[in-house]
This record gives structure tokens, C-alpha cells and sequence, in this order.
């Protein structure tokens, strides 16, 4: 504890590091102040009353930090920003000319940006007629001009650009991966109402599964937290070897393979593509197509929240997503003719192919135990309402990983900036 609390002071003692957390939680307050600012025309109280009966939807309310049961103008969130970087990423492994432009470092990485911006204004036009539509139907706003209409959409589509700016802004100003930190401040910011709901429908008779619940999360945070850290040791020997007229010394190192290189990545790529069967279901049902609306209902009770096929899609997709950015952010190819290129080796492995191929091999066993747990993490919440009879939860498990992850990947932003701070203590 003592340790713990030394950091926290030279945290706030170092003046560059102390202006980007604040920075950071200038642009939350921003966040929140954002997500309490209604757009026009919407019936608030029957908004709430369709989300309260809908669990679908209170879902995507605790992913957009309540803009969406405010109906605010960022009540799109983030949602078409994080469907367009799933798109360029899968086009940067299918197309050539986009793959060799990731290559590039920040101007490649400026390009593929802002060809993701490009993509996410029609996503955010799409689903901001969706929503309308959707709301439209359920009486919720009124008929609009067709003035008012293009006002409408265009207010959603600004909301979601200002909530990605606020995103970069955090990114080169302050401190962690901004879409990754407003995306935590969203769940953080939905807790108390979450828990509030929760205590309400607490009795005696549920103390004690209240209990096990509690102690069944603490568990979950711990193991998440300890594959999140685990990694796996990959010796390497470097050979003395003649540069100009130096001799550099053999040297022994290890490279660091991540049970989980992907991250959070996986679980927020994963959220936005499980939960599009229930987005177009809830859309066909209020048509008044008799067809397509038996097809709606098909889709909300098949992909229900809680039910098999929902928790199953979703299992899938967390293993499926982990597995491709483990392999778009880890290039073994490169890692082996980098080792090759500065003179070193992996003991009992030949250089170049073969290491290659036992890089794979090693990555894919990690990867497939990391895989598996995410997956098995994702649907957890559910089983334990099961058990427990906490349904009000359900919706915790997904929060759970991505501000656990979050969280940590941010504490280690800092203890980077602190060694880079301090660098001269460590070689005097």
C-alpha cells in the first residue's frame, strides 16, 4: 500500500504527467456535460419506459454512458467510429496497397484514420435514420419537417464526430487511448444508475447470493487481471558481432509473447457486431409489413440478451476477434527477420523460417488459452445470474473486461511516462 501510494505522489509530483490527467478529465467532464443535452422533439418519459422494458436496449445504453436513454446529441456514441475501424482493419489484411500503407508509421497510421472518419459519417447517417425510424414508430418523436429530419440526423452525426475528436484529443494530449478511455468513463458513468436499480430489488431472502455474486466478480477481476499480465518468455541470444570498428558483445534477452495481445480490442469489436442482429430485429418489428416484422420478432427473442444463441454468437466472435488482431497487431514474419537481421537467435531454433514458424506455433497457443478465456469471461455474467438470481447484472461481465482492461493499459501509459520522466535516476 505504501508503494502503491509513493507512485500515486510522483504521479502528481511530475508537472507533464500531471497536466495530461487533468487534460483527460477535462474532456470526461465534457463527456458527461454532452451526455445530459437532449435533442429536440424526443418524449423523454417514454423513451425511458420503452428502455426499461427492453433489456436489448438498456444494453446499448450502458455502452453509450446513457447518451442514448437522455437521447442526447452523442446518444450514437461511438458505436459507427468503432464499425468503420473494424472494416479498415479488415480491408488493411485483405488489400495490398492498404496493408503496405499501415507500414508507413504515423503518416500510414494518419491515412488509415482518416480514411476511418471517411467511412464512419455514412454508418453514423444509417443508423441515425435506423433510429428514427425506430423511434418514430414507437411514438417517442413526433412527425418532423423535412427541415427538422435533416436537423435531426445532422445533430447525431455531429454528436459522434465531437465524441471521436474528444477521443484523439485524449489520445495526443492526454493520457491512454482516448476511444478506449471515453468508452470506460460511459460504463463508470452508467455504474451508480446500474446499481441503484440492483439495491432496489434487493431482499432478505437475496443477501446471500448478493454475496456469492460480489464474490464471483471479485474472482472474474482478479483472473482477468492475471491473464491480462501473464506473459510467455521466448529466449534470445545475440552473437558478438563486428559493426564498423566496434565489437558489440553477445548478449542474452527474452522476447515477451501476451497471453492476450489484443487486449480489449476484441470485446468492443465483438459488442458492436453481437448486438446488430437485435438492432435490425427491433427495427423489422415495428414495420408494419406482417413478413417482415415475424422476421423482427425472429431476430429479438433468437438474439435475446440472456438467451443461448445470443451468449454463443457472442463466445464466437470474442475467440474470432481475438485470433485476427493478435495477428494484424503481431507479425511473426517480422519479428524473426528482425532477430535475424541484429545477429540473434531463439536457442535450439534455426534463424529465419524456422523461427517464423515457431513464433506461429508459440502464438497460437497462447492466443488460443487467452481466446478462450475472454470468451468463457463474456458470457460468465449471465451464468451467474442464472445462479444467483441477479439478473439487473447481466449487463456487468462486458463492462467488467473492458474497464479492468482499460484501467490497466492506462496505469501502464503512466508508468512508462514515469520511467521516461526518471530515466536519469536509473543510470546514475
Amino acid at each position: 500500500m505504501k508503494k502503491i501510494w509513493e507512485k500515486i505522489k510522483s504521479i502528481f509530483k511530475d508537472p507533464e504527467i500531471k497536466r495530461k490527467i487533468y487534460f483527460t478529465l477535462f474532456i470526461f467532464l465534457a463527456f458527461r456535460i454532452f451526455a445530459f443535452l437532449p435533442v429536440p422533439a424526443i418524449d423523454l418519459s417514454r423513451l425511458r419506459s420503452l428502455f426499461s422494458s427492453n433489456q436489448f436496449l438498456s444494453l446499448l445504453d450502458i455502452f453509450s454512458g446513457g447518451t442514448l436513454i437522455n437521447f442526447s446529441v452523442m446518444a450514437l456514441g461511438l458505436n459507427p467510429y468503432i464499425n468503420a475501424s473494424i472494416v479498415l482493419q479488415l480491408l488493411t489484411v485483405m488489400i495490398p496497397s492498404l496493408e503496405q500503407l499501415s507500414k508507413e508509421g504515423e503518416y500510414g497510421r494518419h491515412k488509415i484514420n482518416q480514411y476511418t472518419r471517411f467511412l464512419t459519417a455514412p454508418l453514423t447517417i444509417i443508423q441515425s435514420v435506423g433510429i428514427f425510424i425506430l423511434l418514430k414508430n414507437q411514438n417517442i418523436i413526433g412527425a418532423l419537417s423535412p427541415l427538422e429530419f435533416f436537423s435531426f440526423i445532422f445533430t447525431m452525426v455531429a454528436g459522434t464526430f465531437i465524441l471521436v475528436w474528444f477521443g484523439e484529443l485524449i489520445s495526443e494530449y492526454g493520457m491512454g487511448n482516448g476511444i478506449s478511455l471515453l468508452i470506460l468513463a460511459g460504463i463508470v458513468g452508467r455504474l451508480p444508475v446500474t446499481l441503484s436499480k440492483t439495491a432496489s430489488i434487493f431482499n432478505r431472502e437475496m443477501i446471500f447470493n448478493a454475496l456469492i455474486f460480489v464474490a464471483l466478480a471479485i474472482i472474474v477481476i482478479a483472473s482477468i487481471v492475471f491473464i491480462n499480465e501473464a506473459i510467455r518468455k521466448i529466449p534470445v541470444y545475440y552473437a558478438k558481432r563486428i559493426k564498423g570498428n566496434r565489437l558489440y558483445q553477445g548478449a542474452a534477452n527474452f522476447l515477451p509473447l501476451k497471453l492476450n495481445q489484443a487486449g480489449v480490442i476484441p470485446i468492443i469489436f465483438a459488442v458492436s457486431f453481437v448486438l446488430f442482429p437485435q438492432l435490425i430485429g427491433n427495427f423489422l418489428v415495428s414495420l408494419k409489413n406482417a413478413n417482415m416484422a415475424s422476421i423482427g420478432r425472429f431476430l429479438v427473442n433468437f438474439f435475446s440478451p440472456s438467451g443461448f444463441f445470443y451468449n454463443f454468437f457472442y463466445f464466437v466472435l470474442v475467440i474470432g476477434f481475438t485470433y485476427f488482431y493478435t495477428i494484424v497487431v503481431f507479425n511473426p514474419q517480422k519479428i524473426s527477420e528482425e532477430i535475424q537481421k541484429h545477429g540473434g537467435f531463439i536457442p535450439g531454433i534455426r534463424p529465419g523460417p524456422a523461427t517464423k514458424r515457431y513464433l506461429e506455433n508459440i502464438l497460437y497457443k497462447i492466443t488460443s488459452v487467452g481466446a478462450v478465456f475472454l470468451g468463457v469471461i463474456a458470457i460468465l455474467p449471465v451464468l451467474m445470474s442464472k445462479i444467483t438470481g441477479v439478473t439487473s447484472l447481466v449487463i456487468g461481465g462486458t463492462g467488467i473486461l473492458i474497464v479492468v482492461s482499460v484501467i490497466l493499459e492506462t496505469f501502464k501509459t503512466v508508468e512508462a511516462q514515469l520511467v521516461m520522466r526518471n530515466y536519469d535516476k536509473f543510470i546514475k
